[in-house]
């Protein structure tokens, strides 16, 4: 990596567990040394809500609502690279068992039959986003460059998709980190 400006990078979770961010930290001081080479410019790290034109972003998440649809286009247009990293992103993972059933009895069994329900009624606020009928990979809203797999994705599978683009260069990711542990 060259004496340069640094790369801007911005991350965000849409409907996920946020395990790859925590996978992300996973870096430890590998992270520092990167630190030397990027600056984040929109992040749960940092809490930055306004956008400004990045390099790269990583989404994290599938996409469940409204609000996430809106971040996600908001995040296409200012990001040059746009990265899907884990299996939520990529097809929705988890989240995305919901789409086996009807949204309306999902919310039901949630919100007036589940366990500990003291108060029964489906929330209904206009600050809350709207619900999607299901969880929709990422990149069925919007265009995605590269695809980082894994549930989650290591520390080093980050660096080994970000180290090259650093450098001005194209990821390779090869078969053999196409798997899940």
């Amino acid at each position: 990596m060259t004496a340069q400006a640094k790369i801007k990078i911005a991350t965000t979770s849409l409907a996920g567990c946020f395990g790859c961010h925590m996978s992300f930290l996973d870096m430890d001081e590998r992270l520092a040394e990167l630190l030397d080479h990027v600056e984040f410019s929109r992040s749960p790290f940092t809490d930055i809500k306004h956008f400004e034109p990045c390099d790269i972003g990583l989404i994290e998440g599938g996409v469940c609502n409204t609000e996430n649809v809106h971040v996600l286009r908001e995040f296409r247009k200012h990001c040059t690279i746009l990265i899907a990293v884990g299996a939520c992103a990529i097809n929705g993972g988890i989240p995305a068992m919901r789409n086996y059933f009807d949204l309306h009895d999902c919310l039901e069994e949630v919100y007036l039959r589940g366990t500990g329900v003291t108060n029964p009624q489906i929330p209904n606020d206009i600050e809350l986003p709207l619900l999607l009928d299901k969880v929709y990979p990422v990149s069925e809203v919007v265009p995605i460059d590269y695809f980082l797999p894994g549930c989650p994705p290591s520390a080093e599978q980050f660096l080994h998709i970000l180290e090259p683009l650093l450098a001005g260069k194209e990821p390779e990711i090869s078969k053999s980190q196409l798997h899940y542990d």
